[in-house]
């Protein structure tokens, strides 16, 4: 059992949950509570360690087994220590350090969404969320993004992160990936102007730019756009949250779609 806070695993499940230079240079992220661990479980090859503390449930017991079953190093700690380490107030027991794995990007996509400056964490995680649920083939993260490998990210993605495909990457990389795709349509969502969503047709091949909570798109990806769409609002509000406005723009495209 590991009982010091001077403990090499300790000292690095810190600096992971604390900094992004020190999740980029080791390559690795953390995965926290049973929902997300039962998720990395799936993925246990990604797995560098798992950490846990007594008391666990039953739920918790068999994700433990679950991982030393797969050949994971599996450590127990002290429940201050878990304490110490996790990022929520009420921590469930066991924390996994993942190995940052994301799933490549599809050769054929039909749907794909492109986070621009998404800076707020619970956006993005949410952003992970939204797009997971509705069948999003890609999400493309611009510069200006919150770290998709945050441990707030992570939490708000509700383990998509093991099923979404995702890159970040530059505007040129992004439109030279897309422009690869055949009869592709870019829209930017614009609260500023643009044709309606309820209008737009959005059942051809699309890629849709969500833009930041304060600026909405920026230059470089109104330039890429072939058009901006928006959210028709009839009340006095000029915008909303990101992740409301991408929800609801990702759904429309899956009632379109459905509706075909």
């Amino acid at each position: 059992m590991i009982t010091s806070a001077q403990n090499k695993r300790i000292q690095e499940v810190r600096r992971l949950g604390a900094k992004r230079k020190e999740r980029e240079a080791a390559g690795l992220y953390i995965a926290e509570g049973i929902r997300l661990v039962e998720e990395a479980l799936s993925h246990s090859e990604d797995c560098a360690y798992l950490l846990w503390c007594a008391p666990l449930s039953e739920r918790a017991e068999k994700l433990v087994k679950g991982f030393a079953d797969a050949d994971v190093s599996v450590e127990e700690i002290t429940p201050q220590l878990m304490d110490s380490i996790a990022g929520t107030d009420s921590p469930q027991g066991v924390l996994a350090v993942m190995r940052m794995a994301p799933l490549p990007l599809p050769e054929k996509a039909d749907f794909v969404v492109i986070a621009d400056g998404i800076q707020d964490p619970g956006n993005l995680g949410t952003l992970f969320r939204t797009a997971a649920a509705a069948g999003v083939d890609a999400l493309l993260l611009m510069p200006g993004c919150a770290d998709e490998f945050s441990p707030k990210v992570i939490r708000s993605g509700m383990g998509t992160h093991f099923r979404l495909p995702f890159a970040r990457m530059d505007w040129n990389a992004a439109e030279s990936w897309l422009h690869n795709l055949p009869d592709m349509q870019i829209l930017a969502a614009d609260s500023d102007g643009g044709i309606s969503c309820w209008k737009t047709d959005l059942r051809n091949p699309t890629a849709l730019i969500i833009g930041s909570e304060a600026n909405g798109p920026c230059d470089r990806a109104l330039a890429a756009a072939d058009a901006r769409i928006l959210i028709p609002m009839p009340g006095e509000i000029e915008s909303l949250n990101a992740g409301i406005a991408a929800g609801i723009l990702i759904f429309e495209v899956v009632r379109q779609r459905n509706n075909a």
